[in-house]
């Protein structure tokens, strides 16, 4: 990954204090394997480009966690109630906690395509639609971010749009009609 781009990414991050607020208060929670992914931080990555807000579109804050020693939904609820007890609104009802040790246990049923056990929460970007969407970021307790972007993030800061090369899903074509609307600036990699 760049050192460049990954500095690029981390003033982002640190430029919304919003997003700063999840992070610290999820490094509090102390949860295992803890990664803040998804739309929280690629968004604000493309708004910071094309000169939008950079709350301009987040619906929620994704908060991955992995702990395989109960997969039960009701293990994972007592840690979604933690969580949402944690924040004031209206971030009690953006932040969605997840147990990543246990998404292969409904993700087929949800999304009608099988999808194998994770080994811990990074994991979890490896399986995202689009490669360019693949990022997350940790706050760690010396206020360092860890950045973890396993397709790079190279077509993130170009504003292109690529599939998972990993993962063959029919939903690239919706998320990138869905970013599109949102973003035209994008390019579409097919």
């Amino acid at each position: 990954m760049s050192v460049e781009l990954e500095g690029r990414l981390e003033e982002i991050v640190r430029r919304s204090a919003r997003l700063m607020h999840v992070l610290e208060t999820a490094r509090a929670l102390d949860l295992p394997d803890w990664l803040i992914f998804s739309g929280a931080i690629y968004q604000r990555v493309l708004n910071h480009l094309t000169g939008r807000d950079l709350d301009y579109g987040i619906k929620d804050y994704d908060l991955g966690y992995f702990d395989p020693s109960d997969t039960s939904y009701e293990a994972e609820d007592v840690v979604i109630r933690r969580v949402a007890q944690a924040f004031e609104p209206p971030l009690r009802d953006l932040v969605e906690v997840r147990n990543q040790a246990r998404v292969h246990l409904w993700f087929e049923g949800k999304f009608g395509e099988p999808y194998a056990p994770l080994t811990r929460t990074a994991e979890a970007l490896d399986r995202f639609t689009s490669a360019t969407f693949s990022v997350g970021v940790r706050l760690e307790a010396d206020d360092r971010l860890t950045v973890i972007a396993p397709f790079g993030l190279e077509d993130l800061f170009a504003l292109r749009l690529a599939p998972n090369p990993r993962r063959q899903t029919h939903g690239f074509a919706r998320t990138a009609a869905s970013a599109t609307a949102r973003w035209p600036e994008l390019t579409v990699i097919n």
